[in-house]
């Protein structure tokens, strides 16, 4: 199974602690070698990286750790191949576009039997179950939507209805974004904690490495990440039940559908 980290926060905001925990998991703390990807929106755009070699030893992870690419909402995965051969199509996050946005899907998990789904304007790149869902899961979305709702909450329901949908197929734990908001599917593994003022010390899981985040951020900083397992010690991480839709926007959790 695969690992998936996301963030969303108020002000730009760099991700370096926590993809140094989360790099360790794919290849030295965690089997999950089977590559890996980021994605940081800027704007309207994304800037993405991803390599289908392990990161913690990848150069381009050793790139986005040291290097503090600020952002307000990012999307990240680490990958361990269970469809699709190892190779860069196959590694997550999967982009797409819809209104003129851009969306990001990162998943983990089996979908088994998901290519009965029928597709329509999106088609898969590689060879993945996940690739496939996002393709389905976006077109749903289309053709309720050809123009983005007026009342964000509809899409919202349209979102947990899909992947209520997936998870009867198989296990689908999920982050989506469209730039605006990130979106958190728990189908049995999902951990989220949110941080403000005042800000204290943290130490990382996987590697030994720590921050005092009093000293990186202003009292008005808000940054809540999501992760498969929590990356951090000595923090207090929320679990999210199977089923639970999480939505975050600006580091604030705004809606949690159940």
């Amino acid at each position: 199974m695969c690992e998936l980290m996301g963030m969303s926060a108020n002000v730009p905001t760099d991700v370096c602690f926590s993809f140094s925990g989360l790099m360790q998991r794919g290849g030295a703390t965690g089997p999950h070698r089977d590559g890996w990807g980021i994605a940081f929106y800027e704007g309207q755009a994304v800037r993405e990286f991803r390599d289908p070699d392990p990161s913690f030893d990848s150069p381009i992870a050793q790139l986005i750790r040291s290097f503090p690419i600020k952002s307000c909402t990012v999307i990240s995965h680490i990958r361990q191949a269970n469809v699709g051969d190892i190779c860069l199509e196959n590694t997550h996050p999967f982009g797409r576009e819809l209104w003129g946005r851009n969306w990001t899907f990162a998943h983990n998990g089996q979908l088994p039997g998901v290519e009965t789904f029928l597709l329509g304007a999106y088609t898969p790149v590689g060879s993945t179950d996940s690739e496939y869902a996002f393709c389905w899961l976006l077109e749903q979305v289309r053709q309720q939507f050809p123009e983005p709702p007026e009342n964000a909450e509809e899409l919202w329901l349209l979102l947990k209805n899909c992947a209520d949908q997936l998870l009867t197929l198989g296990v689908c734990n999920l982050l989506i974004s469209d730039a605006e908001y990130l979106y958190a599917f728990c189908a049995t593994k999902l951990h989220f904690i949110t941080r403000r003022a005042p800000f204290g010390l943290a130490n990382l899981q996987d590697t030994e490495l720590s921050i005092d985040f009093g000293s990186e951020t202003t009292p008005n900083d808000i940054v809540s990440v999501v992760a498969t397992q929590p990356l951090t010690t000595d923090e207090q991480w929320r679990a999210l039940r199977s089923g639970d839709f999480l939505v975050l926007k600006q580091g604030e959790e705004v809606s949690l559908l159940r």
